[in-house]
């Protein structure tokens, strides 16, 4: 039986063992690329996609465990807080290698959602098991807090 759930606001189903985990499905039957394979044990965070708006690490994450439920990943990240983020990034630089980089703006988009005015504890916390081996944590920091700013700003 096909599992069936929202996947960047449109209906997708995969026909196949419901114990896959869901960062294979996306990156191998369903083509989208942008999530990535770090450590598969959920440390790393480059798998980081959204589920009902929540983050969650996709690498394990059986996909039988998201019927029914809404999938959002980089591909799909979308709205005013995604935007702010995205350009946040761009605007100084963030990414040096980049690979961790789709892991860690859905992680940023999720905190902003829950915590719109992030302290630098906020983010330290929200942020937790975000690994960039390049260490671009300052200006990711700095990018949440600028992206925060953009958000208030355009409320």
């Amino acid at each position: 039986m096909a599992t069936s759930f929202q996947l960047n606001g449109k209906p997708t189903s995969f026909d196949g063992d419901p114990d896959t985990p869901l960062l294979w499905v996306l990156r191998d039957h369903l083509k989208l690329t942008g999530t990535k394979y770090g450590c598969g044990i959920a440390q790393c965070g480059a798998c980081t996609v959204h589920l009902d708006g929540r983050n969650r690490r996709s690498c394990i994450t059986p996909v039988g465990t998201v019927a029914g439920r809404k999938v959002t990943t980089i591909e799909g990240a979308t709205g005013k807080t995604a935007e702010a983020v995205k350009a946040a990034w761009v605007a100084i630089d963030v990414p040096q290698c980049g690979f961790c980089q789709s892991g860690q703006v859905m992680s940023a988009i999720g905190l902003l959602a829950q915590k719109p005015k992030p302290s630098d504890e906020d983010i330290d916390h929200g942020m937790a098991g975000n690994i960039c081996r390049c260490a671009s944590y300052v200006r990711i920091r700095q990018a949440i807090h600028d992206a925060a700013g953009m958000v208030e700003k355009s409320a």
